[in-house]
């Protein structure tokens, strides 16, 4: 009976999704590493969103393109060019999980419409705890764990107007790869 429990007990860890296994993310981008850890029992959704679209290299070649010295620095949707890459439709937003948008803290980012979130992120490079509930809020689903002094060197390029867009890194910050990491 004991090992018939153990045999249980072993097959449902095997048969767990690659998303609850890869807890951390590897950005490689032209200013450095940066790799973040995932909080998939806080942010299921969001994890697993990201990991869909890491794992389908769709950050590979896209730029921060908005850079905001003392607030945040968001990328993860467009390319150098500041065309926006096609997406999956949009989750629901899950902002009040317990996670605070603090320094370092990986979040969601929206359009206003709450549950608009598709592949857009932000890294806080301030604590912005009013983005907890800001319009329903921002939902935070993981951290920096290596790496913030590449966000800090990021948050501090020149920035200009290009197009209809503003806080652009004048010289492109591109995330050349992100990959999956093992715990």
């Amino acid at each position: 009976m004991k090992s018939l429990a153990l045999a249980i007990v072993l097959a449902s860890t095997l048969a767990m999704p690659l998303a609850t296994l890869a807890q951390k993310v590897k950005l490689a981008t032209s200013a450095g590493d940066i790799t973040v850890e995932l909080d998939a029992a806080k942010a299921p959704k969001s994890v697993a969103n990201f990991v869909q679209y890491v794992k389908a290299g769709h950050y590979n070649g896209t730029v921060f393109h908005r850079v905001i010295d003392s607030f945040m620095i968001q990328g993860g949707g467009m390319g150098a060019d500041l065309q926006e890459k096609p997406t999956r439709a949009p989750i629901a937003l899950e902002a009040g999980n317990g996670l605070s948008n603090l320094r370092g803290t990986l979040a969601m980012a929206r359009t206003g419409v709450p549950d608009s979130a598709t592949s857009q992120f932000f890294i806080n490079v301030v604590d912005n705890p009013r983005l907890d509930t800001a319009g329903g809020g921002y939902a935070v689903f993981g951290k920096v764990i290596d790496g913030m002094d590449v966000v800090d060197k990021i948050r501090m390029v020149p920035v200009g107007n290009k197009g209809p867009y503003q806080n652009v890194p004048v010289t492109p910050v591109v995330i050349k790869q992100a990959t999956l990491q093992e715990k």
